[in-house]
């Protein structure tokens, strides 16, 4: 079909094909809104040691004399452990600012998957710079107008020495507790697996971050597909018309195909206890391996419910997705980027994208159904993404030991018949004559993320021992 049919059409005529497909035995449909399973294989708990550090409140110092530290304390570790569900905390409070005090909390606490150091008041001593000096990744933070002076001074010398060290000094808890979720997108990824479907799985990703990339040929997303029931499948069908502003070219088999394709993805990972998948699509189909049935809808639902769908088997975008999604709870847009000069924007283009690009508890914004753009043929989606917001364009690379990142609002969906469905448009921040210098380096390919999340590139980058690059 080449125009738009109603959804009383598509539902009736959905109905008439499916009698001439093959109907395997039927399999649970899951909650389309729920994730597939927990997103770690093991669900363990990153482990981190929080020192409470401060002087003894007899003595005069900052904030005052017979200030209540516990008090503080108390108050804090109540606010972490209700803000911080994934992480399992080792509380020591100490009086003691020395080096042989940090040398004997990191003997007893060898377990830990990290430190955080949070300066109820000064000590100053060698404790903070000690521990972060043991080589795993740490967190200061300042408790303000009490801890402020030891809090600049060792965070300033630990960061110059190239420590994997990150600084909170803010009056919000949520800052503090964003910080700490450091630690849990790391452990995530560490019990995380993501499936390549017609490429190799890359072992330097899992030797970078733990994840581990099961690589496979074709045949056994194909298998998977031929055992979707046309029943279940329907079914999806049927709800992504009713969600979709207008369905434009796709026929209603190729619809069909495109939910067949998602349930056999999802199949795949529920087999394989992985968080996220990516597809040599253009390969499979065009070489016949797969069925003209383009997985882009299924990677939209996927990316709605949490869970990581990537194109064309980019294994650093789909890293660079899930790593961002435990970190920040949102999903990311890869793109074909163009740049507009005379309008000082970046238009990120592509045949799927997020429709909850605030997070599965996030609104839905509108999105159309459309055929895959290059050949005319399947169906996807072309998401109406929010306008007015800023965006955060993000690869990281596991063979630079680099992240690549630059900025700007969202102003337009551009509606245009040349290359991919969708095209978001954004007002670049910064230079974008500068923009224009990294792609020889970096590939075509970003992923983009609604929100602001400098700050976290640069704590993320600092734990995993990578440079960053602000590319405008």
């Amino acid at each position: 079909m080449t125009s738009s049919i109603s959804r009383r059409q598509f539902v009736h005529r959905c109905s008439a094909c499916s009698a001439g497909l093959a109907i395997a035995p039927s399999i649970a449909l899951a909650n389309l809104t729920a994730p597939l399973s927990s997103p770690p294989r093991t669900a363990e708990k990153a482990k981190v040691t929080m020192i409470f550090a401060h002087p003894d409140p007899k003595q005069p110092n900052w904030p005052n004399i017979g200030y209540d530290f516990q008090g503080k304390i108390r108050e804090a570790k109540k606010v972490l452990t209700r803000g911080c569900p994934d992480i399992d905390f080792t509380f020591i409070s100490t009086m003691n600012g020395s080096a042989e005090e940090g040398k004997r909390i990191m003997s007893e606490t060898g377990n830990s998957d990290g430190y955080a150091i949070y300066l109820v008041g000064c000590l100053w001593g060698n404790l903070t710079e000690t521990i972060a000096a043991g080589g795993k990744p740490t967190v200061m933070i300042d408790h303000l107008y009490a801890g402020s002076g030891e809090f600049l001074t060792s965070f300033a010398s630990a960061k110059r020495a190239g420590h994997k060290v990150v600084a909170v000094s803010s009056s919000r808890d949520e800052d503090i507790i964003q910080s700490l979720h450091l630690f849990s997108a790391l452990k995530k990824l560490k019990q995380s697996r993501i499936l390549v479907v017609g490429r190799e799985g890359d072992k330097k990703i899992q030797e970078t971050y733990g994840t581990e990339m099961i690589g496979m040929n074709y045949d056994p997303l194909s298998q998977c597909f031929e055992k979707i029931p046309v029943s279940d499948a329907r079914k999806v069908a049927k709800q992504w018309m009713k969600d979709a502003n207008q369905i434009i070219e796709p026929s209603e088999d190729d619809i069909l195909q495109g939910a067949r394709m998602y349930l056999a993805m999802k199949k795949l990972m529920e087999d394989h206890h992985a968080q996220a998948i990516t597809v040599n699509c253009l390969s499979g189909i065009y070489s016949g391996q797969l069925p003209v049935a383009y997985p882009c809808l299924g990677f939209m639902a996927l990316d709605d419910q949490g869970m990581v769908g990537a194109c064309e088997a980019d294994q650093r975008s789909t890293l660079t997705k899930l790593l961002m999604s435990y970190l920040v709870g949102r999903p990311g847009f890869i793109s074909d980027p163009v740049i507009d000069t005379s309008k000082n924007q970046i238009i990120y283009a592509h045949c799927v994208a997020p429709t909850k690009v605030f997070g599965p508890d996030g609104s839905r914004n509108e999105f159309d159904l459309r055929s895959h753009s290059e050949d005319r043929k399947g169906a996807c989606n072309r998401s109406l993404m929010p306008l007015g917001e800023m965006t955060t364009t993000i690869q990281f690379d596991h063979n630079k030991k680099q992240v690549i990142f630059h900025q700007g609002v969202t102003v337009e969906n551009v509606d245009d018949d040349r290359a991919c469905r969708n095209k978001l448009a954004v007002e670049v921040k910064g230079d974008i004559y500068r923009l224009l210098d990294e792609w020889d380096q970096w590939g075509w390919h970003r992923v983009t993320f609604y929100g602001d999340y400098r700050k976290e590139i640069y704590d993320m980058s600092r734990f995993l021992g990578f440079d960053v690059l602000e590319e405008a």
